[in-house]
């Protein structure tokens, strides 16, 4: 280990590299070190054998570093340039020099170390435009970004899955201290097990459907940075498959996880439900709070890794940490009250902009009529069909393909424990009776969010809205004055139903 440790104190030298350098600065994590050079940052492997990862020979470590390049350039393509030799001998290394090499190196484009979202948000810098940024650039990245897994691939089976999981249970308890913390952790093992055997059939399902592919595998705000007003996303996991051949739920998991463990619940739901409104992944929903308890866990046994390391005060503050964890996690096995609201009005009264916040507070997952509409067309939210009033996206059946969608859509959700909101006009009686009788047939709560705007306000959004071009309605004057024409208002024991809007 000396001799690693001088081998990099002889690379903080500038004349070792092959661009000017002023100064060379060192960051050690467990498995690596990372050498900033003002312009570009080198990251070189430690020569490891840690049973998951295997950095143990140079060959295994140029693999490595050759992997970590293939796929960080999926999200990153600026950022990671290659894999440089570093020659000459341990004691006068040259970096990406002439002759064989002894080592190896990923050669990054250096970006300020505070601008990663975790350091952001520890000092009040992170905003809800960023993690819209965030949603909408994981969801392009896993319709597009990533492989799906074979059919005959090991990952992504149900035990596939189920190995992990029950590898950090084993391993966080010898380390518990007090009956209470093995007590919860026995609790959400007994949990994690039942929950795994009634989700099997989807995980099997979902492998054959491709919705396992070559993830991220490490998505939390340490490893998202905001540089030049974008979203970077760096270091996927490249030293073992299993950890990013997973259910595109267990990715998004983790960082749903990661907010909710920094107190940004109402962050949380509006990146959980812009991503599914892009993805439209709403049936693997019933795996979300299975991963995301595992994700939980996850971070628990590296905190009780380093409390058993630690003495004192250190000690005390991370035995707190494994608590809290143990503490989201049992709360992530919880689903709250869950119900089903639909929204009422014609377009331009608020009804998307009133969802759109109640969906982070108290919390929902929101069904657009007018996303989902263009989805089943094979169009994008913001597309422009051409439909005119009564025509082709809007004829008589595909709005009753739309809304019989919406109503199971629902009741996949529902039947999975989540809270929803339809977000649509429901200005006739078949469309609310539609969705009254999903939530009816499972006995959960009903409830209408009514948007009565005057006509004159509605003129001037829908115009407004229309200059903008950010939003997937298509709604115009003429669409307006045909809802006019032939809306059902609310029956006498519909009004029985309205929820407050405002």
């Amino acid at each position: 280990m000396n001799d690693l440790k001088n081998f990099i104190h002889n690379l903080l030298t500038p004349a070792g590299y092959d661009h000017p350098v002023r100064s060379v600065r060192v960051i050690e994590t467990h498995i690596s070190w990372v050498l900033l050079t003002g312009d570009y940052a080198y990251k070189i492997k430690k020569p490891l054998d840690l049973g998951f990862l295997d950095f143990s020979t140079l060959d295994k470590r140029f693999a490595a570093c050759r992997e970590e390049i293939r796929l960080n350039r999926r999200l990153a393509p600026d950022i990671y340039i290659g894999v440089v030799p570093i020659t000459g001998t341990p004691q006068a290394p040259r970096v990406n020099g002439a002759g064989e090499a002894f080592e190896y190196a990923v050669k990054m484009r250096q970006f300020p170390a505070e601008a990663t979202l975790d350091k952001l948000d520890a000092e009040g810098g992170m905003t809800a435009q960023q993690v819209e940024s965030i949603a909408a650039a994981l969801a392009r990245f896993h319709l597009e970004g990533c492989d799906k897994a074979g059919a005959n691939s090991p990952h992504g089976t149900p035990e596939a899955v189920w190995k992990p999981v029950a590898q950090n249970f084993a391993q966080i308890a010898p380390l518990l201290e007090t009956a209470a913390d093995r007590d919860l952790l026995d609790t959400l093992s007994r949990w994690s097990e039942n929950a795994h055997a009634k989700l099997a059939p989807l995980m099997a399902a979902r492998k054959q459907d491709g919705f396992v592919r070559e993830c991220h595998g490490d998505l939390h705000l340490g490893n998202l940075a905001w540089v030049d007003d974008r979203l970077l996303v760096f270091d996927c996991i490249e030293f073992n498959p299993e950890l990013r051949w997973i259910d595109i739920q267990s990715e998004i998991a983790f960082f749903y996880m990661d907010l909710l463990q920094r107190g940004h619940d109402e962050w949380a739901w509006l990146f959980l439900n812009l991503w599914l409104e892009e993805t439209g992944d709403y049936a693997g929903l019933a795996l979300l709070r299975y991963y995301a308890v595992y994700r939980a866990m996850v971070r628990a046994k590296v905190a009780a890794i380093r409390m058993a390391q630690l003495t004192g005060g250190a000690r005390e503050m991370a035995q707190a940490e494994v608590r809290a964890l143990l503490q989201l996690a049992m709360r992530l096995t919880q689903s709250g009250p869950v119900h089903l609201s639909i929204t009422h009005g014609l377009s331009g009264s608020g009804k998307s902009t009133r969802s759109h916040a109640l969906m982070q507070k108290p919390g929902a997952i929101r069904l657009r009529s007018d996303v989902e509409r263009k989805r089943m067309a094979g169009l994008t939210a913001l597309a422009k069909s051409g439909s005119g009033v009564g025509e082709k996206l809007y004829a008589a059946d595909a709005t009753r393909q739309t809304y019989a969608h919406l109503a199971e859509l629902a009741g996949v959700l529902l039947d999975a424990a989540w809270p929803v909101i339809a977000d649509a006009t429901f200005l006739a009686r078949w469309q609310r009776d539609l969705l009254r009788d999903v939530a009816k047939a499972r006995n959960v709560a009903f409830g209408i969010l009514d948007f009565p705007v005057p006509l004159a306000t509605l003129e001037q959004r829908i115009l407004q809205r229309a200059r903008s071009s950010i939003d997937a309605s298509e709604a115009d004057l003429a669409v307006l004055r045909h809802q006019l024409d032939t809306q059902e208002p609310l029956g006498g024991d519909e009004l029985a139903e309205v929820e407050a809007a405002t």
